[in-house]
This record gives structure tokens, C-alpha cells and sequence, in this order.
């Protein structure tokens, strides 16, 4: 019994990493789709795709049961509970899908984007797609199945980047966006049930799906909040500033934010369901957590420290200059995915322990800043002044979800700090020498900026390399004493 529980600690950090280094792959290629679609579109296109997906968000986020995240909370056999489950969520997205057709003229009438109305009627494909998707998926995550996961996103990527790019490239309009999203998630549809055995069939289970709710209303309560709080800034930037300000802020977004969103995102998922089973032994909650947390640590601090200092030569030499009045969000927003980042990394804990609410009460809080701030903030400065609001909303946040963790699995402030201070004193090292390298330059095109990176990327491995030698930080011998101990048990 004991080495199981090592080993399920130790397999959600070679899960987390493992997951991590296949995302960093999956987002190398968002990145090449985000770039020649920024090359082949205009900002305007983001920005009316932008509206669409605002909409679509609005209405499938208020009408979210939490069904899967409660079925991988739960301890027993949860397969009585699936086909109740699927055929709710049908039932939710042919209401969604109809209800996406009627708004659609008052959506765009409220971003003053007529283009809108027909995108967003033609999206609501996708939400039917999403709701016949095989709900036996939910067991990749509850059985810790991190290559199959790994499979069914990774194909409606793949799906998303082939549409996306050859339409972009063929008509240059924001159709391209729209069909690499539908392709995106009919692939997924479709590989859910290759790839799983289950087989869903119709069934109405009153009690089951209020059972589920029980627990998924918590879901429903942080995942209003959180669109609120994370897509909040963007309605408010598309009606006061414009749909072109809207998708230049959207792609600063975007780009900045991809270490807390995809790398601690997928951290997560692999977490959740193992710190579930781990909950009621606090010790091994601890320390899984705490090595989750150098993982995560080890690679957005590193991650967002190059966005900010990269940001500028980035975004002229791979986008043009029309990307080019979005730089200062970028780099705001990328100090913002870095309090993300370990604010993020706490949720899964809360849940696995069966205590939403905590997550939920403290998105409240965030809520409350952005409501503050919001508003005068856009109209003082525009996008900057919502990068401004989002950047001290997530501090608050993070402050917060550090405190209730470390109070939760017992955790002596110092061991919480250890992860995040080494990472985080390389990085201000590497951003003096790269600022320093950069005054030397004369002129950065893409030669020079890829030897900027080369100089990142080494400074970054030898400070760490120093810091275990003089301090003993672990990080190098615990990703590779847990690549052995896959390997082991794969």
C-alpha cells in the first residue's frame, strides 16, 4: 500500500512532465498557426472572431453543469452515471446551439459588428460536436490515461492548424478561424469514441444527474467567474475601443498567456484526479504538490520572462508591423500568466479535497478588483489600462490561492517558496544579460533573435545547474528520477 502511494505521487509529476513537454510540442505548433494566420489575417479578423467566441463562451459557460469534473471527483465506479450524463449534455447543446442562432443579431448589434451575426450561427456546429463527444473520455483523466488524453486533443489541434492555415492562406478571411475551430472539435468528436470502448446511450436519470450537480454547481459557480474574470476584459475592450482593438488585445492574450493557460492547464488535469485519490492522506497531497509546483515553476517562470523581453523583436519579425500596437499588452499580460502560473496550480488541490467553494470564493475576490478597475482603467488607457486591471487582479488571486495551500496540506511557507525562487532569480538574471546583449545589437532579425533565445535557454540551464550544485534545488534529478520511474511503470 505504501509504494503506491509513492507511486501515485511520484506518477503526477511524470504525468505533469510528460504532459508538459507533449504541450510544449502542441503549443510550438499553435504558435506557427497563431503566426502565419496573424501574416494571412488582419486584426479585424481576430477581432470578429473574437465576438463570436464571446458569445459562444457567455452562453456555454452559464449553462455548465461541472458533470465531468464531478465524475472524476468521485471515488466509487462512476460508470452508472455516464449515460445520464451524455444525454444531458446533448440535451444542453441543442438548446445552446438554438439559442447561439437567435442572439446572434443582438451580440453583434452590442459589438457593433455586423459580420458577426452569420460566424456566430455557423459556431454553434461546434457546440453539437462537443455535446455528442463519447463522455468515456472522462476516464482518461480519472484512470491517469496521459497518453490517450494526450491523443485526443493533439488530433483536433492538428485538425484546427490544417483548416485553419491552408483557408487563410486560400481567401485570407476570418472563415479560416471559423472552420479550423469546427474541424478542431468534430475531430474530437470522432476520435473520442475510437479511442475509447464506452459506448453511450440514451438515459434520463433524474437523481444520478441531480447526484452529479451536487457537486458540478460548484464547477458551474467558479467557471462563471472565471469567464467573467478572464473574458470580462475582453468585452469590455470590444465595446469601448473597437473590434480591431479587441483582436490585438486577444492575440497579446493569447501569446502571453500560453504557459499559464496550456502548460499549468494540462499540469492540471493530470493533478486533479490523482491529488483525488491522495486527498484523504495529507503528507503524500504535500509533497505531490510541491513537486507539481517546481515542475510548473521551472517552466512558465522561464517561459514568461522570454515573452517579456522577446516580445517586441517577436512580434516585427514574425507577425509585421500591423501586430506591432500590441507589444506593451503582451508583455503586461505576461507578467500576469506568471501569477497565473502558481495561482493555478492550487485549484486542483481544492477540488481533489472536495472544497470548489475555496476556489470559487477567491475568484469572487478577483471578480470584485476587475469590476474596480475595469472601466476606468480602459477608458484612461485602453487595452493597456485592461492589461493594467488583469495584471493586478491575478496578483490578488495568487496571494490568496498561496495562502489557502500551503494551510491545506500543511505546508511550511519555505518549502512553498523554494520552487518558485530559484526560477524565478534565473530569469531576472537572464533578462539582464538579454537586455544587455540586445543594447549590443544594432539591428535584430530572425539570425539575431534566434541567438537570443540560444543565449536564454543556456543561461537558464546552467543558473539552475548552479543552483542545485551550491543550494541543492532538485529539479534536474527529479524530472529524471521520475522519466526512470515511468519508464518503470509504463
Amino acid at each position: 500500500m505504501e509504494d503506491k502511494k509513492k507511486t501515485l505521487s511520484y506518477l503526477v509529476v511524470v504525468g505533469g512532465f510528460l504532459i508538459s513537454l507533449l504541450k510544449i510540442i502542441e503549443r510550438s505548433l499553435g504558435l506557427i498557426r497563431l503566426v502565419i494566420l496573424a501574416r494571412f489575417l488582419a486584426p479585424n479578423d481576430f477581432g470578429l472572431m473574437g465576438v463570436a467566441l464571446l458569445t459562444l463562451g457567455t452562453i456555454d459557460t452559464f449553462s455548465q453543469p461541472g458533470f465531468r469534473q464531478a465524475l472524476v471527483q468521485k471515488k466509487q465506479n462512476v460508470e452508472e452515471y455516464l449515460n445520464s450524463a451524455w444525454t444531458a449534455l446533448i440535451v444542453r447543446g441543442l438548446v445552446l446551439a438554438c439559442v447561439l442562432v437567435f442572439v446572434a443579431p443582438l451580440a453583434a448589434e452590442f459589438f457593433d459588428a455586423p459580420k458577426a451575426v452569420l460566424i456566430i450561427r455557423v459556431i454553434a456546429l461546434g457546440v453539437l460536436f462537443q455535446a455528442f463527444t463519447n463522455i468515456g473520455v472522462v476516464f482518461f483523466q480519472k484512470e491517469l490515461e496521459f497518453n490517450k488524453q494526450f491523443i485526443f486533443q493533439l488530433t483536433g489541434v492538428l485538425a484546427d492548424f490544417v483548416v485553419a492555415v491552408s483557408l487563410a492562406i486560400l481567401t485570407r478571411s476570418v472563415w479560416a478561424l471559423v472552420f479550423g475551430l469546427l474541424a478542431g472539435h468534430f475531430t474530437r468528436m470522432v476520435v473520442s469514441y475510437i479511442i475509447h470502448p464506452f459506448r453511450p446511450r440514451i438515459e434520463f436519470n433524474l437523481q444520478k444527474i441531480s447526484e452529479l450537480f451536487g457537486f458540478g454547481k460548484w464547477v458551474l459557480g467558479s467557471s462563471i467567474l472565471i469567464f467573467l474574470i478572464t473574458q470580462g476584459d475582453s468585452i469590455v475592450v470590444g465595446k469601448l475601443v473597437g473590434v480591431v482593438a479587441l483582436g490585438l488585445y486577444q492575440m497579446a492574450y493569447r501569446l502571453s498567456n500560453m504557459p499559464a493557460t496550456e502548460i499549468t492547464h494540462i499540469i492540471s488535469q493530470v493533478s486533479f484526479p490523482a491529488y483525488s485519490k491522495l486527498q484523504d492522506d495529507i503528507s503524500r497531497l504535500r509533497d505531490a504538490y510541491l513537486k507539481v509546483l517546481s515542475v510548473v515553476a521551472f517552466l512558465t517562470i522561464p517561459l514568461a520572462t522570454s515573452i517579456i523581453i522577446l516580445g517586441e523583436e517577436f512580434t516585427l519579425i514574425f507577425m509585421g508591423e500591423k501586430w506591432e500596437a500590441m507589444v506593451s499588452v503582451l508583455q503586461l499580460l505576461a507578467l500576469a500568466g506568471l501569477f497565473r502560473s502558481v495561482a493555478a496550480t492550487a485549484g486542483p488541490v481544492f477540488y481533489a479535497i472536495g472544497k470548489p467553494k475555496l476556489d470559487t470564493s477567491w475568484q469572487i475576490i478577483r471578480l470584485l478588483c476587475m469590476a474596480i478597475l475595469l472601466l476606468p482603467f480602459v477608458k484612461l488607457w485602453g487595452v493597456i489600462g485592461a492589461a493594467l486591471a488583469v495584471v493586478i487582479s491575478i496578483f490578488v488571486t495568487m496571494i490568496g490561492f498561496s495562502y489557502l495551500v500551503i494551510q491545506i496540506t500543511h505546508c511550511q511557507p519555505g518549502r512553498f517558496i523554494t520552487p518558485i525562487f530559484f526560477p524565478f532569480i534565473s530569469s531576472l538574471i537572464i533578462a539582464g544579460v538579454i537586455f544587455a546583449t540586445k543594447v549590443a545589437i544594432p539591428h535584430i532579425g530572425i539570425v539575431e533573435f534566434l541567438f537570443l533565445v540560444a543565449e536564454l535557454i543556456g543561461i537558464y540551464l546552467l543558473m539552475i545547474y548552479l543552483w542545485q550544485s551550491l543550494f541543492g534545488y532538485n529539479i534536474i534529478n527529479l524530472i529524471k528520477e521520475n522519466i526512470t520511474l515511468f519508464r518503470e511503470n509504463k
